[in-house]
């Protein structure tokens, strides 16, 4: 396919978005059909450029000299992309039967499609410059999401995010700066695009700005002590923080770290530095204290935000390991977390539209009541702990992998945060699915007499994700023929 395909992508659910409030629907389904098939057309013309991706790149607009917003899909974005334009019509769909009694739907499905649009230009950006540009409109189109209810809350949780967003772009943007200066160019280069003979031998300066812009961008993916933003977040809609904790925000940041990592820095010049092993500390400690305060969190929606701060971990722990099977890891762990948390969050949200019940305490007996969100929710379950047959297993087992082929002391102890976190992962979502199932013999199911499981609109998506994480589970050889090919395009 041409390249100007990838700016018909990226602009598509953008301006298609845009134009949602500005259409006259006379009726509700009418605008549904709209955004669906608009969100269709996009995923389509995605998979299509994955399939046949173009060699050049397109330049959209140039500022000045390397200035300029411009998209080339290469192996890794598209990994991203592919899971992105996977996932995104299918949340749509549950957002409709989600959103129905929410109000201001217009607005909603504006910023829901622009979001689409801002991170596929994350997946096919060319550049740092790129990247960063969509990163911070990444900000400025979820935020009206987190905001959506404007109760108290709602502000108080898009003020936190809105700071942590704008203070983690500005490390980011050090970083960006470092590399239009001491880079070859801020094109994405596997094994990274610094020029020692411009550096001069600062080597410290170059290990302080990695680690600086590597922080940036990951308090998108909640990494301590960025993390705190992300459980307040979970006041918006439940489409909106699947996405913001499976899908767009949270692996937008994983992933530009990668880039970073990867493509900018290069590993040859910092893997076994102080600042490998800094950020690696950081790293171990977040998938275990997200874990632990998933384990403490009462309130349904917060305790998976804590586990996604958690599990967002172990990509970047995959990352920071700068060795081909550290990577492979990562990704592979970045195409399972999106399954199994989007799909965890989807049954959070089917429990809440449909019983109104927000509090773990208050869900005994829902397993009988609604039997098909709950048995899908416990499958997930199982899948984040990392059991055998499911794809949490297969991408916790490659990032066990990489730990213990990479040979740093440090990455042993993140093969025990690992494993510390399945068994933690484990006590804090199977305790929602025992009191599901087994609420105790004198429980009284008047109680919830009107609870019932949803219709088809949200158990479709719940349905193909589970059906997904087993195959992946039973089958991983297609993912893992995949990620290989993409792993080799980068060393």
């Amino acid at each position: 396919m041409n390249a100007y395909f990838m700016v018909i992508a990226v602009l598509l659910p953008m301006l298609g978005g845009v134009l949602i409030p500005l259409l006259p629907f006379r009726k509700r389904n009418t605008m549904l059909v709209y955004i669906e098939f608009l969100v269709l057309v996009t995923s389509l013309l995605v998979f299509g450029l994955i399939l046949n991706r173009p060699e050049e790149a397109f330049v959209l607009f140039r500022f000045t000299g390397q200035l300029s917003i411009s998209f080339k899909l290469d192996s890794v974005g598209s990994v991203f992309a592919t899971i992105v334009a996977f996932l995104w019509p299918f949340a749509t769909l549950y957002s409709f039967e989600y959103m129905k009694h929410e109000g201001h739907e217009k607005t909603f499905f504006m910023f829901y499609i622009l979001t689409y649009g801002v991170t596929l230009g994350i997946a096919m950006a060319e550049d740092l410059v790129t990247l960063y540009f969509f990163y911070e409109m990444l900000t400025m189109v979820t935020l009206p999401l987190i905001l959506h209810t404007l109760t108290r809350e709602a502000v108080l949780a898009s003020r936190t995010y809105m700071y942590y967003s704008l203070g983690g772009a500005a490390f980011a943007f050090i970083g960006l700066i470092f590399i239009l200066t001491y880079g070859t160019t801020p094109d994405f280069t596997p094994g990274g695009v610094i020029d020692m003979a411009k550096l001069g031998g600062r080597m410290n300066l170059l290990l302080c700005i990695y680690v600086l812009c590597f922080c940036g961008f990951s308090v998108k993916a909640a990494m301590c002590p960025f993390s705190a933003w992300l459980p307040k977040a979970g006041v918006a809609p439940t489409p909106v923080t699947a996405l913001l904790h499976a899908v767009a925000v949270v692996k937008a940041g994983a992933f530009a770290t990668l880039r970073v990592t990867y493509f900018s820095f290069g590993t040859e010049l910092l893997r076994g530095t102080w600042a490998q092993h800094l950020l690696m500390i950081l790293i171990i400690f977040t998938i275990v204290f997200g874990c632990s305060r998933a384990l403490k969190e009462t309130h349904l929606k917060r305790r998976l935000a804590w586990s996604t701060v958690s599990n967002l971990s172990y990509i970047l722990f995959g990352v920071i390991l700068m060795t081909p099977l550290g990577l492979y890891g990562a990704l592979s762990h970045m195409v399972c977390h999106a399954l199994m948390k989007i799909c965890s969050f989807f049954c959070a949200g089917a429990i809440i539209y449909k019983s109104g019940r927000t509090y773990i305490h208050q869900l005994n007996g829902f397993g009988r009541k609604m039997p098909k969100v709950c048995s899908i929710f416990a499958i997930s379950g199982m899948a984040l702990m990392g059991v055998p047959g499911l794809c949490g297993f297969v991408s916790k087992w490659n990032l066990a992998k990489g730990a213990v082929e990479s040979g740093n002391p440090l990455a042993y102890a993140g093969l025990a945060a690992i494993l510390i976190s399945a068994l933690l992962t484990a006590i804090y979502m199977m305790s929602i699915v025992v009191r599901a199932f087994f609420p105790g013999k004198d429980f009284d199911y008047s109680t919830i007499g009107d609870v019932e499981d949803p219709n088809w609109m949200m158990l479709l998506p719940l349905t193909v994700f589970v059906i997904l994480m087993f195959a992946i589970g039973l089958h991983p050889q297609f993912l893992t023929d995949a990620l290989t090919n993409v792993v080799a395009a980068v060393f």
